[in-house]
């Protein structure tokens, strides 16, 4: 299932029609918050391909949302939509509470709502902008994270969506670069405390990738939209289905001795960390 998000970048696959699943998740549940477009929604189909019954959060999309459960239903596994703001603590438990009722299990959480806004100085970001960015990319992280504890077990898995521009920064977007730098530290701090209970939490840490979130820059600067994938060493930008794989290593038994860690996926771009 294919998306054209608009006219400025190429059209978005989300998962490869060639890729076999296997069962690396097979009767798992899974959550994802974002999950109805973009990286989230690759992560659902390839999850799903793997056998998982999955559970997205979207906020206001529900045109896309339908779409994803009907092409998760069509992988089949069971689908579960939830209308929700992540930024919001009563919502995200709420939202685990919908899992819990319809699967009965948790077994994965993958974190990967989000929020980007360019400002050209400093000075231009109002207060509430700064709170926005923390409130759907780092306080959602928490609120879901804390919500689905008491239900993962050992052999669960959380795995958080952070971004290259956490280790190569951004001068366009100096709060979202700052809110995936939070998003590093809380994936490395929360795997040593979670590390004796047998659950894994790490991060993906995306390059340019075809999503909805990218334009922001629509009406800012069109030309970094257009020009995205000259950054990268491979000269393009990236496909949700080439992300949607490493979710499917992070939440399964093959990174059974990976936790802590962020893994890469960005075209080649040199990052330290």
């Amino acid at each position: 299932m294919d998306e054209k998000i608009d006219d400025m970048m190429p059209v978005a696959e989300f998962i490869d029609e060639n890729y076999k699943g296997s069962g690396k998740l097979h009767g798992k549940s899974v959550l994802i918050s974002g999950g109805d477009s973009g990286i989230g929604r690759a992560a659902a189909l390839y999850a799903a391909r793997e056998g998982a019954n999955i559970a997205i959060i979207y906020h206001t999309d529900e045109d896309r949302a339908n779409d994803t459960r009907k092409a998760i239903e069509g992988e089949g596994t069971e689908a579960l939509v939830i209308q929700a703001d992540v930024g919001r603590s009563a919502a995200c438990d709420a939202a685990v509470g919908e899992v819990i009722e319809k699967f009965g299990t948790l077994d994965v959480l993958i974190n990967n709502a989000g929020f980007q806004k360019p400002y050209a100085s400093l000075t231009d970001i109002s207060d509430e902008d700064w709170i926005a960015h923390f409130e759907v990319n780092m306080h959602g992280m928490f609120y879901l994270a804390r919500a689905a504890l008491p239900h993962l077990g050992k052999g669960a898995s959380i795995i958080n969506t952070t971004s290259v521009n956490a280790f190569a920064g951004n001068k366009h977007l100096v709060p979202y670069t700052a809110t995936k730098g939070a998003i590093t530290g809380f994936t490395r701090a929360l795997a040593l405390q979670l590390v004796e209970q047998g659950i894994r939490v790490n991060e993906v840490a995306p390059g340019p990738v075809v999503t909805p979130i990218q334009l922001a820059f629509k009406g800012y600067d069109d030309d970094i939209i257009k020009n995205m994938g000259d950054t990268t060493p491979m000269q393009r930008i990236g496909q949700p289905r080439e992300l949607g794989p490493a979710y499917v290593y992070l939440a399964c038994n093959d990174s059974s001795f990976v936790t802590g860690q962020t893994l890469h996926v960005n075209g080649g771009m040199i990052v330290n960390g």
